[in-house]
């Protein structure tokens, strides 16, 4: 499995890809000036769901923040739910926009 952070100015998506399809997405935007990330969406194609794909893609998008020193707004009920089970993220997670 691979990820690719395909960034196109204050936004992009992250994909995870076996060796011959996408597994999923999650897309977010950046807000640099406040230093935040969020994700609006987390994608796992269907044959591929159940496996904690979309659990590793979280995990792809909180290194990526925490790389480049932002915090993370999950607006993506998927994404917020897995990251208040996360432990260790508190110094990332944004429960709400300031």
């Amino acid at each position: 499995m691979r990820f690719e952070n395909n960034r196109s100015g204050n936004g992009g998506f992250i994909t995870l890809n076996n060796e011959t399809d996408e597994i999923g997405r999650l897309t977010y935007t950046i807000f640099p000036d406040d230093h935040k990330l969020i994700i609006s969406f987390v994608l796992v194609h269907p044959q591929f769901e159940g496996r904690g794909m979309g659990k590793f893609l979280v995990e792809d998008a909180i290194k990526f923040a925490r790389e480049n020193g932002w915090k993370i707004y999950p607006h993506c009920s998927y994404a917020r739910a897995v990251m208040n089970r996360m432990d260790g993220v508190e110094d990332v997670l944004l429960q709400h926009l300031k």
